[in-house]
């Protein structure tokens, strides 16, 4: 077993040294898992400074790769609406926008580590109870960095594995993401 294993996986990796694809256009798509603490919201009361929950988020991105070792990357990311029981009462977060990136590469065959840093435009919506009692919305930025692990297959097909942390303003304790993505390198 342990053979079909390490035969499978080197028939993958061989065909992805030889990859030609160290520069152009990929265009990808992931999905993750983003969790949200609220540190302390003060214009929106006390019960929202106890939120802490995760959803489902999703993201489709399109970059041009310069090189083996940089690129620029856009995203659009929806970080879905985690919502919690906060004594009786629901709290909703709804989270979603762009991201330009700058990603740099390090690569070590069919892997790659790569670190990428960049600022998400965003619209943030808190719902209490059903109404909407907070909204930073249009043109609120705030710096978005992450890494991972890639592994290219089949020349083209990159998966990667990683996290992304949100520095959302004051107010949140942390907003992270692990996703799992793939992109088609062309």
């Amino acid at each position: 077993m342990k053979r079909i294993i390490a035969l499978t996986l080197l028939s993958c990796a061989v065909p992805a040294c030889f990859a030609d694809n160290d520069s152009g256009l990929y265009l990808g798509a992931g999905v993750g898992q983003f969790n949200v603490k609220v540190n302390n919201v003060d214009d929106i009361g006390p019960i929202v400074s106890q939120f802490d929950s995760d959803d489902t988020s999703f993201k489709a991105f399109g970059g041009w790769r310069f090189g083996r070792y940089i690129a620029a990357e856009l995203a659009y990311i929806d970080f879905g609406g985690p919502d919690d029981d906060v004594d009786g009462v629901n709290v909703k977060a709804e989270l979603d926008g762009f991201a330009p990136y700058v990603v740099g590469t390090l690569p070590l065959g069919p892997l790659e580590v790569f670190a990428k840093a960049g600022y998400f435009f965003y619209d943030l919506n808190v719902k209490v109870g059903g109404e909407k009692v907070a909204s930073r919305s249009g043109s609120d930025e705030d710096f978005v960095y992450g890494g991972g692990l890639g592994l290219t297959l089949f020349e083209h097909l990159n998966a990667r594995l990683e996290y992304e942390r949100v520095d959302i303003s004051d107010n949140l304790d942390h907003s992270d993401a692990v996703w799992l993505t793939g992109a088609w390198r062309f």
